[in-house]
């Protein structure tokens, strides 16, 4: 007897939206800073050491009063440290110690996260006030989508000139880049379905509170807990095991997000119009 059609098998609904994982790189995916290490790395200890009894001024101010003043101390200690640097040297060098760094200081239980969302299909950024000649190496070793971070300016000689190009990626500008980035890189279209972007961030410092407050889920994932300055979004120790579907709307393990403390869910698709 002839055995009965087998039925076609249903396609899955096209999704109604896109997820975007955004990851801080300083303490959010390794332990502690990179940013001193890099300049010892090009410059030496003592050559930094002295930069930094002379920038100790702008960088006490900076420690106390964040903001500009870390965007300006962060600033001066390169112009002290950089300056006049051959830039192809720089970014040679750079492109060794930005993987290197991360192999010593990387953070398991972050990357765990990181693979979570590369596993569900989504997009993933780094975003760091760091800088980006060291990031990008980073972001080749870890797969991501983009590296957003602090350009280094090249002068018409071919040599850093020490400061920035363009602003510093801290504080607003991180969630400034991300959704440029996000505006400027739509997802494809499912069939005839409108998809609407979500953004996941994740950050451990007060240099990523406007970062996290403008994400669809912000997520702390700093160490300190109800002492640190992002204590009002959900910590990533918190979070259902990463062994689950974002659902729609973009919570885990069919817990729906929304739910959750410190997060915000809305709509992007009118923005991109």
């Amino acid at each position: 007897m002839t055995a009965p059609p087998r039925p076609e098998a249903v396609p899955a609904p096209p999704p109604s939206e896109a997820v975007v994982a955004a990851f801080d790189f300083d303490g959010t995916l390794t332990h502690g800073g990179s940013v001193w290490p890099f300049l010892v790395a090009i410059r030496g200890r003592p050559a930094v050491a002295g930069a930094a009894v002379v920038s100790a001024r702008r960088l006490l101010a900076a420690a106390l009063l964040g903001g500009p003043h870390a965007d300006m101390a962060k600033e001066a200690l390169f112009r002290r440290t950089l300056a006049g640097l051959p830039a192809d040297e720089v970014a040679d060098r750079a492109a060794a110690f930005g993987p290197a760094h991360y192999r010593r200081r990387a953070r398991a239980d972050v990357r765990h996260r990181l693979e979570w969302h590369r596993a569900q299909g989504h997009r993933l950024l780094i975003v760091s006030a760091s800088p980006q000649c060291y990031l990008d190496a980073v972001g080749l070793e870890l797969g991501v989508d983009a590296v957003l971070a602090t350009g280094l300016a090249v002068g018409p000689d071919g040599r850093l000139t020490g400061n920035y190009d363009g602003p510093n990626c801290r504080g607003p500008e991180k969630l400034t880049r991300v959704r440029q980035w996000m505006k400027e890189h739509p997802p494809p279209p499912a069939g005839s379905a409108a998809i609407a972007d979500v953004l996941w961030a994740y950050g451990n410092s007060d240099g990523d509170r406007f970062l996290l407050g403008g994400a669809d889920v912000g997520v702390d994932a700093g160490r300190l807990g109800r002492l640190g300055a992002l204590r009002r979004f959900p910590r990533l120790s918190q979070l259902p095991a990463a062994d689950g579907d974002v659902t729609s709307s973009g919570g885990a393990g069919g817990r729906s997000g929304a739910s959750r403390p410190g997060t915000r869910w809305r709509r992007r698709s009118a923005e991109r119009r």
